[in-house]
């Protein structure tokens, strides 16, 4: 029986991986969860879904939901999905640095008896970094560098004149709680890699505004038992949509596809 996924959101990198499964026989996005009057633009990006806009419109079992929606997203439509007992995929790692909302999804999966799963989204090296946590970390610290448009209509305009930037400038520096929670739609990324290692009040963030860069570069360094270890990626965008890291759409079909699959790596 082929896995039935619900998709919270149907922004670009959920109509990419709806896309990606339209041919998949072991898995079906059989539901859509966006906001009320967007029923019929949700079902365009996503056909064959039945569109609803709250949990308890849910027919018939769901395997496995996947949010795509962002912190409100998750905050509105996660307990009631992981009550239920169905596991979920979070893109919007970003939104645990808010602790209203980390408590409620961790109660509510455990009141469920379902897992949350936090996807590594636009980075790397997250199963190594998870795994040497385990023997003890000493430092972890992230670096995010995005050309001025990467930063427009965030946090950085509050401090950087992003049109007239000749040179890369930092425009926050400090833990990635305070990124995760001052750059909502921009530091996923380090919230993942502070839930991966040290965690986000131990965890330090550098984020820069860079004319000269054309794509977006994460940097990761730890150090612990384990060794040391630096990683480095500079990721491409969506084709249709320049804001989406096209790693993190890939890392969210990743997921279901180890949902269905009897061997995961």
């Amino acid at each position: 029986m082929a896995l039935s996924v619900l998709i919270i959101g149907h922004g670009a990198i959920a109509g990419w991986v709806a896309g990606q499964l339209k041919d998949d026989p072991d898995i079906g996005v059989d539901h859509v969860l966006c906001r009320p009057g967007r029923e019929a633009a949700a079902v365009a990006v996503i056909p064959g879904a039945r569109a609803i806009v709250d949990v308890t419109q849910l027919d018939g079992s769901v395997d496995f939901a996947l949010e795509c929606a962002g912190h409100v997203g998750l905050a509105s439509h996660g307990p009631g999905l992981l009550t239920r007992g169905i596991d979920l995929g979070v893109v919007s790692v970003g939104a645990f640095s808010d602790p209203e909302i980390a408590a409620a999804l961790e109660a509510a999966a455990r009141k469920g008896g379902a897992q949350i799963e936090l996807l590594s989204g636009a980075v790397g090296a997250i199963d190594a970094l998870a795994s040497a946590r385990h023997g003890g970390l000493d430092t972890v610290s992230y670096i995010g560098r995005k050309p001025p448009l990467g930063w427009k209509g965030s946090a950085a305009e509050d401090v950087l004149d992003l049109d007239a930037l000749t040179s890369a400038e930092v425009h926050f520096s400090g833990t990635a709680r305070d990124a995760a929670s001052r750059y909502p739609k921009n530091a996923n990324v380090a919230a993942t890699v502070a839930l991966a290692g040290l965690g986000l009040d131990q965890t330090q963030v550098t984020l820069i505004a860079d004319p000269a860069m054309s794509g977006n570069r994460h940097e990761v360094e730890a150090s612990g038992n384990f060794g040391r270890f630096s990683f480095t990626i500079d990721g491409k965008a969506l084709a249709d949509n320049p804001k989406s890291s096209a790693l993190t759409a890939m890392s969210a079909l990743r997921a279901l596809r180890n949902r269905a699959s009897a061997i995961r790596i």
